[in-house]
């Protein structure tokens, strides 16, 4: 089977870039079209395959900027496939899943979600007034309009949390399967280590991740936070952060490990489309004090955390007083995590791509018999 691989951008490795992983390692043959590439950012199995980028990679300095060229992404997508493909799969969550197969190929696209700059968190990315701010408003209408129409060029959705689902109908009107995300709960594993008195956050420091709101809870409280990750409101959590913060910027996966096994729990405060991080802990053993919408109400369970309703300090001080008065216990967060690994998950995508192509090529047969 000729396989042609879309990914948005190639700049590290993330949540994206590790549901890529089995992809790349099931069609070693195949061609993978991305916007950008950092070369030696992502693991062996991707930077193995044919890739071809975009004309935008020929930018000069684009990784300092390649977040701004998001008004000149739809158009970098265009790319034109060998006649011979039989299978077009796209991971997106920008313009990856834009682009338009050959006629009658299948187009997969396992969609991290609708592009989150122009419908659902429009807001939380962007805090500028006056003419720029309408002059923005404008192209993310437009970029929105975009984003729907060549919805029609995926022929499957694939949604990685049921909160995706739901968005995949309100902006593109199409139903979708839901095939989670994978863990590596081979890595992430508990470990005979006693549980210490920090709480962690362990994510890139992005405006809607609302880590202010783990800073000043922490602080409010009097409790010890470790916070690893950078971003680009890293500047503005250090400035809020006192003596019981401490940044430790991006570390290895060893060393977060480490930290999950430690921790006193892991504070999640974000509205995530799936949320790694809560299901990477709970394979360490530790629980999650996390934000009840999104991705987070299908991963954490009343016996491996706590919720909090708003996202404000006071709710989310009130979640932590709650938590500090009960009990959990490891094991069964270690066999809730288990439910996401990665096995499930290639199970999962390459039944549903077999099950497409069986049809793809039955439906074929019939018409040529037909004609």
């Amino acid at each position: 089977m000729s396989v042609v691989l879309i990914h948005d951008w190639l700049t590290g490795l993330r949540g994206g870039e590790k549901c890529l992983v089995p992809a790349a390692r099931r069609y070693p043959d195949s061609t993978l079209y991305t916007l950008l590439h950092k070369r030696g950012s992502v693991p062996a199995e991707i930077e193995r395959l044919h890739i071809r980028t975009s004309w935008l990679n020929a930018l000069p300095g684009w990784p300092r900027y390649y977040r701004y060229l998001l008004p000149l992404m739809p158009g970098a997508v265009k790319w034109k496939f060998p006649k011979d493909t039989d299978l077009v799969l796209s991971f997106s969550h920008c313009v990856a899943k834009g682009v338009k197969p050959p006629p009658g190929v299948p187009h997969i696209s396992y969609c991290f979600t609708p592009m989150r700059y122009a419908w659902h968190q429009r807001g939380q990315y962007f805090r500028d007034a006056g003419l720029k701010a309408k002059l923005r408003d404008s192209l993310l209408s437009r970029l929105r309009t975009w984003d729907k129409r060549t919805a029609a060029n995926v022929t499957h959705f694939i949604a990685i949390s049921e909160t995706i689902r739901t968005r995949i109908r309100e902006c593109y009107d199409r139903d979708s399967t839901v095939i989670y995300p994978p863990a590596d709960t081979d890595f992430y594993t508990p470990a005979p280590v006693k549980s210490e008195e920090f709480y962690l956050v362990v994510s890139a420091l992005a405006p809607y991740k609302r880590f202010d709101l783990a800073i000043e809870a922490c602080k409010k409280l009097q409790r010890q936070l470790v916070v690893i990750g950078t971003g680009q409101d890293e500047t503005k959590l250090k400035q809020a952060g006192g003596e019981n913060v401490q940044f430790l910027g991006w570390q290895s996966d060893g060393i977060i490990r480490d930290h999950y096994r430690r921790c006193k729990a892991v504070l999640f405060p974000a509205e995530e489309d799936f949320g790694i991080v809560p299901v990477e802990a709970q394979a360490c053993g530790a629980p999650v004090i996390a934000f009840g919408r999104g991705g987070a109400t299908e991963t954490i369970t009343a016996d491996t955390g706590v919720f909090f309703n708003e996202q404000s300090t006071d709710s989310m001080v009130s979640a932590m007083e709650q938590f500090e008065k009960m009990s959990f216990d490891p094991v069964l967060a270690r066999q809730n995590a288990e439910r996401f690994n990665t096995a499930r998950y290639e199970r999962e995508l390459f039944a549903f791509i077999d099950d497409v192509r069986s049809n793809s090529t039955s439906t074929s047969a019939t018409t040529a018999s037909q004609s």
